[in-house]
Formats: C-alpha cells, sequence, structure tokens
C-alpha cells in the first residue's frame, strides 16, 4: 500500500512536471492584426522561444460579404527537416504577414477574421490547428490621409529593420558592424578624431603602440556602451535621448569642456589630478596609469551622445526594430556592435598615433598645440547650429587667422629657410587668406562659411530667395488638415536646428538645382522638431521616426508612398532617384 501511494505520487509529481513543461498554444502562439491602410492588413505572431509555426498551415478568412482576402505575402522563414512533416519552412520569434483586402463596401469596415495556424516546440509536441477569432477596422482608402507609423518598411531604415528581424543573432551584429564601419567617416565620428589624437598627444613621451591602442580601445568602448544604451532606451521610449541633449546649453557646456582642453594642449597650464588622488589610482591601474582608461572611457560616452546624435539608416532600422519588438537585447546588441565598427578607424588612429606622435622634443609641443587647434574646432562645430551663423563664422575666422600668425604667415623667412618652413609658411598664407574671407565676409552680411564673400555681389539675398517654399506644419492635426486639400505629391521634411544632416540636405542637396527643378511639382512640408516638444515627439511617433533627418513622401491623394523614405544625409544625386521612385 505505501509503494502504491510512493507511486501515485510520483506519478503526479510527473505528471504535472510535463504539463509544466510546454505552453498553452495561446500563449506560445499570440497572434495580432493591424490595419496598414485602408487595402492592406497584416497579421502577426508572437512565437514564445522554443515553438515555431508551419508557413503552409496558415489559413487566413474574413467573415461577411463586405470584403474578401486577397493572397497572403509571407516572408521568408527557416528551412526544418520536420518529423511530422517533412522539409518544411517555419517561423520562429515573430512572423508578419501581409494580406490585401478586396472591398465590396466603401467607407470605414468594421472586419472579423478567422485566423488558423499550426506549430509545434521543439521539445517534440505539436499542437492541433488553432482558429482564434480578431477584430480590426480598415479605414476609407479614400479618406485616410497617412499609413500610420511602419509603412516604410520599404525604405532602407525599414528594410534594416526587416533584416534584424529575421536574421540570426550573429548574423545580425555582422551586419551592424559593417554599418557602422560605414558611417566611421560621416559627421557621426569625424570629429571624434581629434579629440581622440588630442587625448593620445597629450600622453607625451609615454604614447607607445599598446597604450595608444588601450587608450583608443576605451574611448571606443565608452562609445559603444553609450550608443547601445541610448539606443534601446529610444526604442523602448518612442524618442531619440540624444534630442534632448542637444539644446545650446548642454553643447555650450561640452565645447567648454573642449576649450578647456584645448589650453591645456597650448601650456596655459596642467590637467591633472590631486597628487594624492594620482598616488591612490596609480596603485590599482595596469597599464592606464593615474585612471586616465576611466577617463578617455567617459570622454568617448560623452562625444558619442553629444557630438554624434545623427539617426543614419543603420541606426533608425535598429531603433524602429527594438520600437515594433521590445527585443531590447537584440537591438542593443546590434547597436553596440555598430558602434564598434564606427570606431575600428579610432581604434586605428589610437595605434598609429602611438608609434607616429614624436616621444619628446620641440615636434612633440607642435603636435600638442596643432591638436589644440583641433579640440577648438570641434568646439565650434559643436555650437555651431545653436548659435547665430554670424557668430560661428566670426569664431572660425579667428580659429585660422591665429593660428596662421603662429605659421608665420606674416614673417618673412630667411633665404635660408628649408622645404619645410616654406611648406607651413604656405599653410599659414592660405589659412590667414581663408579667415580674411570669413571676416570680411561676416561683416559684410554673408551667412554662408562655404561662400563668404558672396554677400558683397548679392549673393546672400539671392541665396535668401532662393530657398525652397517650404510651409510649417506643427502638429498631427496641422499635418492631417494639410494633407487632406492637397492635389499634388508632397514631401514632408524633418528638421532641427542642432541637426548636421539636416542642415547639409539644406545647403548641398535642396539648394541643387535637378533638385529644386524636380521638386517645383511638390507640396513642401516641415515639420522643425527643434524643441522636441510634445507635438513634436507624437509627429515623430506618427510616422515611427525617431529623429531628423527624415523625409516622408505622399501621393496625390495624401497616402504616404511606401519604401521612399529618406532617413539620414543623401547627396542630390542620390536624392534625385528618390525623388524618381517618388514619382514613380
Amino acid at each position: 500500500m505505501t509503494m502504491r501511494l510512493i507511486f501515485l505520487i510520483f506519478s503526479l509529481f510527473t505528471a504535472l512536471a510535463h504539463a509544466e513543461e510546454f505552453l498553452d498554444p495561446a500563449v506560445a502562439f499570440k497572434p495580432a492584426v493591424r490595419a496598414i491602410d485602408g487595402r492592406t492588413l497584416e497579421i502577426s505572431y508572437e512565437i514564445a522561444k522554443g515553438y515555431y509555426l508551419y508557413r503552409d498551415k496558415f489559413r487566413f478568412v474574413a467573415d461577411g460579404d463586405a470584403a474578401s482576402l486577397g493572397e497572403p505575402v509571407f516572408p521568408k522563414g527557416k528551412e526544418k527537416d520536420d518529423d511530422n512533416f517533412g522539409k518544411v519552412e517555419v517561423y520562429y520569434k515573430s512572423v508578419a504577414v501581409r494580406v490585401p483586402v478586396e472591398r465590396n463596401a466603401s467607407g470605414t469596415l468594421a472586419l472579423t477574421l478567422k485566423v488558423t495556424s499550426q506549430g509545434c516546440a521543439d521539445a517534440g509536441v505539436c499542437y492541433p490547428p488553432q482558429t482564434p477569432a480578431l477584430a480590426v477596422e480598415l479605414p476609407d482608402p479614400a479618406s485616410a490621409p497617412a499609413a500610420p507609423a511602419g509603412a516604410g518598411d520599404g525604405d532602407e531604415s525599414g528594410t534594416i529593420a526587416a533584416t534584424l528581424k529575421h536574421a540570426g543573432f550573429w548574423t545580425s551584429l555582422a551586419l551592424f558592424f559593417v554599418a557602422g564601419l560605414g558611417l566611421s567617416l560621416t559627421p557621426c565620428v569625424f570629429p571624434m578624431i581629434p579629440i581622440l589624437s588630442g587625448i593620445i598627444a597629450g600622453q607625451g613621451q609615454r604614447s607607445s603602440h599598446a597604450r595608444g591602442f588601450w587608450l583608443a580601445l576605451a574611448y571606443v568602448l565608452g562609445m559603444a556602451v553609450t550608443y547601445a544604451a541610448a539606443g534601446v532606451a529610444a526604442g523602448l521610449t518612442g524618442t531619440l535621448i540624444s534630442s534632448a541633449l542637444q539644446n545650446p546649453w548642454v553643447l555650450g557646456a561640452f565645447a567648454l569642456v573642449f576649450v578647456v582642453l584645448s589650453f591645456s594642449m597650448f601650456g596655459f597650464y596642467e590637467l591633472q589630478l590631486p597628487v594624492a588622488l594620482q598616488s591612490k589610482l596609480s596603485e590599482e591601474s595596469g597599464h592606464l596609469q593615474g585612471g586616465r582608461g576611466l577617463g578617455v572611457f567617459l570622454m568617448g560616452a560623452l562625444s558619442a551622445l553629444i557630438v554624434g546624435p545623427c539617426v543614419a539608416a543603420p541606426l533608425a532600422g535598429a531603433l524602429l526594430y527594438i520600437g515594433q519588438t521590445g527585443d531590447a537585447v537584440l537591438g542593443g546588441s546590434a547597436l553596440f556592435a555598430m558602434a564598434l565598427g564606427m570606431g575600428a578607424p579610432l581604434i586605428a588612429v589610437g595605434v598609429a598615433g602611438g608609434s607616429l606622435l614624436p616621444k619628446t622634443g620641440p615636434w612633440m609641443e607642435g603636435v600638442k598645440k596643432a591638436f589644440g587647434v583641433l579640440l577648438l574646432a570641434t568646439a565650434v562645430w559643436l555650437v555651431s547650429p545653436v548659435v547665430p551663423p554670424v557668430a560661428a563664422m566670426l569664431a572660425w575666422a579667428a580659429l585660422l587667422i591665429i593660428p596662421a600668425i603662429y605659421l608665420h604667415a606674416l614673417d618673412p623667412l630667411p633665404p635660408t629657410a628649408k622645404g619645410w618652413h616654406r611648406f607651413w609658411k604656405g599653410i599659414g598664407i592660405v589659412m590667414l587668406l581663408t579667415g580674411a574671407a570669413l571676416l570680411i565676409g561676416a561683416l559684410a552680411g554673408s551667412r554662408d562659411p562655404l561662400q563668404p564673400l558672396a554677400g558683397l555681389r548679392g549673393g546672400a539675398v539671392a541665396a535668401e530667395s532662393a530657398r525652397l517654399p517650404f510651409e510649417p506644419v506643427r502638429s498631427v492635426a496641422e499635418l492631417d488638415a494639410r494633407l487632406a486639400a492637397v492635389d499634388r505629391p508632397v514631401m514632408l521634411d524633418f528638421y532641427a536646428d542642432w541637426c548636421v544632416s539636416c542642415k547639409e540636405m539644406e545647403k548641398f542637396t535642396f539648394a541643387d538645382p535637378a533638385v529644386r527643378a524636380r521638386l517645383a511639382g511638390f507640396t513642401l512640408l516641415k515639420a522643425d522638431v527643434t524643441a522636441n516638444g510634445a507635438d513634436d515627439k507624437a509627429l515623430l511617433a506618427r510616422f515611427g521616426l525617431f529623429g531628423p533627418p527624415g523625409i516622408i513622401f505622399f501621393d496625390p491623394r495624401g497616402k504616404e508612398i511606401a519604401g521612399v523614405r529618406v532617413v539620414g544625409y543623401q547627396d542630390a544625386a542620390s536624392f534625385l532617384r528618390s525623388l524618381d521612385r517618388a514619382a514613380g
């Protein structure tokens, strides 16, 4: 009797343990449906870890006579040699299926769908087909002014998000590392090179190969950690955190840090920790004595957050994926890998700097002063988007004229001067003339550093009048009202004063004569999200954007043209191709 009781108890616990091993099908496979537009539905499944769905088992039926469903469009799945059905195509983690709708009635339609799917667990159990009913409201195609967020799945950032969604973990990381390499010489990263070089130059005689590598690695890891953390937080909260830091006070404070660092390069003072704290840290640090490794790490973190807040397509794609799925682990890892790719050239600079910079002597002082000037240039570049253009031009003029004087631009050379002396004097003369042109142009009314003397021939007025005739939109309601009244294609440009790529688009792309001619047939709208207020965030969220630059195109009925979004900077030739796709 006792043995039978023990056996029954053992059997009961075994059954309970087995029951806990497999999920209820409603938990393992969670369906959802949303309307992409008035004629397209997206039916998605969230699939639990260790479970999968069969592609050929999906069935979708609409109840009633108001509409019927067309042929579903499935994403590519993974091949599996299944014990029950042989070689099949299955989906892990998630799947989203686009289903066209053939309407038999106008206006807004309330549909009930019966969605059938069948799946199994990797552990060995298969479920019978499940057919839950899902309700969805399909908007009127004639009145819906804009597609909801995520409609840009066919553009570059949407394609990247889809790749991240369906690729394997390590494949995604490799793709984003390569994307980071591609971004390494963009405005997102280039200003960091003088910062890192200045840090290494400040090490003087201790700048060896190994030390340059470790300093650069600490800097890049700080940058990568910040990108990953800011990216995950941005995806989960639906906003780009760095945009909140793009205001005159924050940028001015960070620029002041670079000014302080540059003055130490010029020998005005020595920046170092108190002697007692230095001694304590030197006892506990390895290769990076004096605790400088931590300082370099923190400098890299701050540089990534403030110097490089651009939203390029790879970053936008990762943020879009995080925002849609909440998979912060994969999204954050992808951003970390992308930042490592962006930092690879910086590590090369660190290693080369450790060996190429002079160890001692007067050359070392010259190198330090050169990097001091580069740090000042970075400070001016930082605050240029948030200060008056005349102030930026005057700052660039001073930054060119004063170093030119130190390069003996105004001093006669002795007859015995060698080649290098003459070379540097030539560089000084070019800097002096360029700085003088900027100074005269600023005082004459020019506000374009690339054409400082245009104001002397009336070019400033012409440039001002040549700006594209954008109409401002300040909220989602304003945008909807404007789109409802259009009768030709529309271009909506997301802009911010602190967005360097936005200003590049205005100066180089929108000013191109071919681009201006092509845009003559468009209604041009501009959403200025500089303040990052509630209306600005709502406008960005409407289209699944995380910050500027971003350009959305609409057809003459006010509906977004899928797959033609522009995220990040595009030169004139690339933008003309985007306009061709929008017109086609």
